[in-house]
C-alpha cells in the first residue's frame, strides 16, 4: 500500500515547527505503525537527511512511551490501543496521514514527535509510593484485601503513563494520569498510611506542573489505551477533600 505522510519536524523546544510530506510505496498492511516510520527513517538516512524523532520502547503496548497525536486522535482511530500495536491495515491505501506529537503546555516538544513527560515523573516523586520497611515480601495472605478491592487497584494501576489523557484533554488536565495512581494505593492496606500526605502532595505537584483543571469531558478515558475509568478522578477529590477535612481538624 501507498501512504502520504504530513509529519511534525521541529528540530528544538525553542523552534518553530512544521509539517513536512513524505511519501511512502508499497508497504505492507501488516506493518506496525511504528515500523512504517522505522521504514521512513531508513529511507532518510540512506539520503542523508535527519531522520524522524519519535519515542519508542517495547513496541509490546506495556511502556507507554510511543504517543503521538494520528489523524488528531491520540494513539490513532482504534480504541485501547497504543501507537505502537496499531497497524497499516488500519488506514486505506492512499490514505494521507497526519501525524503530531503530543500537544500540552506541560509536554514540552524535545524534537519532532518526541515531547517532554518528565512532570509526569514528578508527580510521582511527590508522593506515588508507599513508605515500608522493605526486605522479604510477606506471605500473600498476611495482609486480607477483597477480591473487589484487589480488582479495582489493579485497573487504576493498570495506567501506563503514556499522556494520552493529558493530550486529547482541552484543558491539557493530567487528573486520570494523577488519579489512577493514587487510587491504586488508597485502596490497599499499605497505601493508607500516608493516604493524605499523598493526596495532598500529588496534586498540589500536578498543579505545579501548569496541567489543566479537569472539566469532566471524559475525553481521557475515551482516548486512554487501557480504559482507565474516570471514577478515579471522583475517588482523587474524595480523597483531597477528606485530607482538607482532616488536616483542618487537627
Amino acid at each position: 500500500m501507498d501512504l502520504h505522510l504530513k509529519i511534525w519536524r521541529q528540530k528544538d523546544r525553542k523552534s518553530e515547527g512544521k509539517l513536512v510530506d513524505y511519501d511512502l510505496k508499497g508497504l505492507n498492511p501488516h506493518m506496525s505503525f511504528l515500523e512504517m516510520l522505522d521504514t521512513l527513517n531508513e529511507k532518510l538516512i540512506i539520503k542523508g537527511d535527519e531522520p524522524v524523532e519519535f519515542d519508542h520502547d517495547c513496541r509490546e503496548g506495556i511502556c507507554g512511551q510511543c504517543g503521538m497525536m494520528i489523524n488528531g486522535i491520540a494513539h490513532g482511530p482504534l480504541k485501547h490501543t497504543t501507537t505502537c500495536q496499531l497497524h497499516l491495515r488500519s488506514f486505506k491505501d492512499g490514505e494521507t496521514i497526519l501525524i503530531e506529537p503530543f500537544k500540552a503546555e506541560a509536554f514540552p516538544v524535545k524534537k519532532d514527535l518526541k515531547v517532554d513527560r518528565s512532570a509526569f515523573d514528578r508527580i510521582i516523586s511527590s508522593g506515588g509510593f508507599v513508605s515500608v520497611n522493605t526486605g522479604q515480601a510477606p506471605d500473600a495472605t498476611a495482609i486480607p484485601v477483597t477480591h473487589q478491592t484487589a480488582e479495582e487497584a489493579f485497573d487504576s494501576a493498570a495506567c501506563i503513563g503514556c499522556g494520552a489523557c493529558v493530550a486529547t484533554c482541552k484543558n491539557g488536565s493530567a487528573a486520570l494520569f494523577t488519579s489512577a495512581k493514587i487510587t491504586h494505593m488508597a485502596l490497599l492496606p499499605q497505601g493508607k498510611e500516608e493516604r493524605s500526605k499523598r493526596v495532598l502532595d500529588m496534586v498540589a505537584q500536578m498543579d505545579a506542573e501548569l496541567f489543566g483543571h479537569c472539566s469532566n469531558t471524559e475525553a481521557c478515558e475515551v482516548e486512554c489505551p487501557q480504559g482507565i475509568s474516570v471514577l478515579n478522578i471522583a475517588r482523587m477529590n474524595f480523597e483531597y477533600n477528606r485530607a482538607l477535612f482532616f488536616r483542618k481538624k487537627a
